[in-house]
């Protein structure tokens, strides 16, 4: 079993963490399971949070088998998140950036196992052209060059994940979540999702801008949208109690139908208050090349 972060523990008088969803979390390209290390402390008590290394990443070595796309490594999450989750207990995926592209295609294959899903950094849906191809040439140029002799100065842990990450995974994975098939195809699985979702965007995020959260967002049946001010690309990482605070009262109301079957939950932990932000169901894209 490849390294994981898990957080156990219980509120006094509300349901054990254990009793309520676990929040199965996907990291984002070039990163690994720590990256939630700081949100999962931040959420527990009350809430589990596991925070796998996906297959190439991490500490985690990707099988000969399994191909570097959006649809199986989706397939392994789900996998993974159901056989974590045993006895049927609900699942609530939380993807940031590539990783919520993941939780998009496993969510419709743990059927009524899964009970909602988080979107951090997480959008899109508008195919660019010049855009990606640039991002995709920048991506296999550093694969490529990456001087792994960094990995001997003192201080360099926060660049061992993207130093050692499997070429042939993260270039697969890079180049496939660019394709103009798989950009078009996150609107519809968006649209088919059964279950409540929060979109998370961070207010000075210059890789996925708070529009084009807003935009993949709107094609979800039952959303909400929270813009975290001052937050980057990286709010589990930048301000973990923030992105707490965010993600909190959304687990209360997911778990809100659940708390009378908690021993001592009844009126222990209050009402929790959800901002909903009015969207169409088919917003219009961005600009293109914006």
């Amino acid at each position: 079993m490849a390294p994981a972060t898990a957080r156990r523990s219980s509120l006094s008088g509300a349901c054990p963490a254990e009793q309520r969803p676990l929040i199965v979390a996907a990291h984002g390209w070039l990163l690994a399971g720590r990256l939630w290390d700081r949100l999962a402390a931040s959420l527990a008590p009350g809430w589990d949070l596991w925070a796998p290394d996906l297959p190439g990443f991490g500490g985690r070595e990707r099988p000969k088998g399994l191909q570097p796309s959006l649809a199986s490594y989706g397939t392994w999450l789900a996998r993974e998140a159901s056989e974590r989750a045993w006895n049927g207990r609900p699942v609530v995926l939380m993807g940031h950036s590539l990783g919520g592209s993941l939780a998009l295609h496993a969510a419709p294959q743990l059927g009524s196992q899964l009970a909602g899903l988080i979107q951090i950094a997480v959008g899109g849906g508008v195919y660019q052209p010049r855009p990606f191809a640039q991002v995709r040439r920048g991506g296999a140029v550093f694969l490529k060059l990456r001087p792994r002799w960094l990995l001997r100065l003192p201080g360099s842990d926060g660049l061992r994940s993207p130093l050692l990450a499997d070429r042939h995974a993260a270039q697969g994975l890079l180049a496939c979540s660019m394709r103009r098939s798989a950009v078009r195809q996150l609107p519809g699985l968006a649209a088919c999702l059964t279950v409540p979702s929060l979109w998370i965007a961070g207010s000075r995020d210059q890789v996925m801008e708070p529009r084009y959260v807003r935009h993949l967002a709107g094609y979800a049946p039952r959303h909400d949208v929270r813009v975290l001010e001052g937050a980057g690309h990286l709010p589990m990482l930048r301000q973990p109690e923030a992105l707490a605070e965010l993600i909190r009262p959304w687990l209360e109301a997911l778990d809100a139908p659940r708390a009378p079957e908690c021993p001592g939950a009844a009126g222990t932990t209050g009402p929790a208050t959800v901002i909903r932000l009015q969207s169409k169901s088919r917003p219009p894209p961005p600009p293109e090349g914006a």
